[in-house]
């Protein structure tokens, strides 16, 4: 890389990340607009959907609560073109009958800080209500015991919707390469996903700032350990660049109904509040940029200093947005917040 580019590559970071630096100082971040030529042609939307009542008062997320949630966000995502009726009309304009669907958890973080399953099972109810097989949809991440303790029930087989880790399949054989990554890949992506839905979860990272949609998939690789160097930059963004993944993604649902603002990836409850929230999009790197914004606001609200402070803002976000990757928007100005 010449000086120029390098240059350019530099600012380009800096826009990204200066308006969450800030933000623990003003209470609101800005994401300036890298120049015109490294942006993504097209504006993005998150939808932020929250009901304050999801646990109807108690510990537990309640199902029926959930499910409207998660229909009033779905609605809310394809509204700006000619709106869906119904939300099994909103599903319908992601995937179509015969196609295999595959759910993305993310259950590292043990029962109190994974992807819920009331949020999987109101998926896959409409999923199935479109038109999918349940036998179609699979639920999934890197480990079965992993999914069992976030409460998942492992199901292989049969007419109903499969629960499994990637250790009853195994990984393909042959290495894929983007960048500097070159990794094997699950294969539960390579054979049983036409459209890859990622279901991550919204909480801090030690390491990468922030761990959301982006690096969710890490899930899907062999070898993720050995991408943590740097705060996982530029790798994460060679992840997601994988033809294997980028042709398949579809949507992603990130669970912020409890959320964590410190101490991650592993649970700490002193650091987690119950967020009732989803931040559904299709474009990962706007919603990472989103959920980032949220992650720095709680900081900010309990006297912790910036993720730029402590030299561990999420770089990667912004090296997924650029000329070389082109995943998504990173600035604000582009990405449309809808909450409802």
């Amino acid at each position: 890389m010449d000086a120029v580019a390098s240059a350019g590559r530099r600012n380009f970071l800096r826009q990204c990340l200066v308006g969450a630096a800030a933000l623990g100082a003003s209470g609101s971040a800005a994401f300036p607009a890298p120049a015109r030529t490294n942006a993504p042609p097209a504006d993005s939307m998150v939808v932020i959907a929250r009901d304050p009542q999801l646990r109807g008062g108690g510990a537990n997320v309640d199902a029926r609560r959930m499910e409207a949630l998660l229909d009033r966000a779905m609605l809310a995502l394809f509204s700006r073109d000619r709106a869906p009726r119904t939300p099994v009309e909103a599903w319908k304009r992601l995937i179509r009958p015969g196609q295999t669907i595959s759910l993305k958890v993310n259950t590292l973080g043990g029962r109190g800080i994974s992807t819920n399953l009331q949020l999987v099972e109101a998926i896959c109810e409409r999923l199935q209500q479109a038109g999918i097989r349940p036998a179609d949809i699979t639920v999934w991440d890197r480990d079965s015991e992993e999914m069992e303790r976030a409460g998942f029930r492992i199901a292989m087989g049969g007419n109903r919707v499969q629960y499994f880790g990637t250790d009853r399949v195994n990984y393909e054989q042959d290495l894929v390469a983007y960048g500097s990554v070159g990794s094997r890949l699950s294969k539960i992506l390579t054979e049983r996903t036409d459209v890859l839905i990622n279901l991550p979860v919204l909480k801090d990272h030690d390491g990468a700032g922030v761990t959301l949609a982006l690096k969710n998939m890490y899930g899907v690789i062999h070898n993720p350990n050995k991408y943590h160097p740097n705060g996982c930059n530029p790798y994460i963004a060679d992840v997601n660049m994988l033809p294997q993944v980028r042709s398949r993604m579809r949507l992603t649902i990130c669970d912020a109904t409890t959320a964590m603002y410190e101490g991650g990836p592993a649970f700490k409850p002193q650091f987690s509040w119950q967020y009732n929230a989803l931040l559904v999009s299709q474009d990962p790197v706007a919603l990472d940029a989103t959920g980032w914004r949220i992650i720095e606001r709680k900081r900010a609200e309990n006297g912790f200093r910036t993720l730029e402070a402590e030299q561990r803002a999420p770089r990667y976000i912004a090296t997924a947005a650029d000329a070389q990757h082109r995943l998504g928007n990173c600035d604000r100005r582009k990405i449309t917040t809808v909450e409802v």
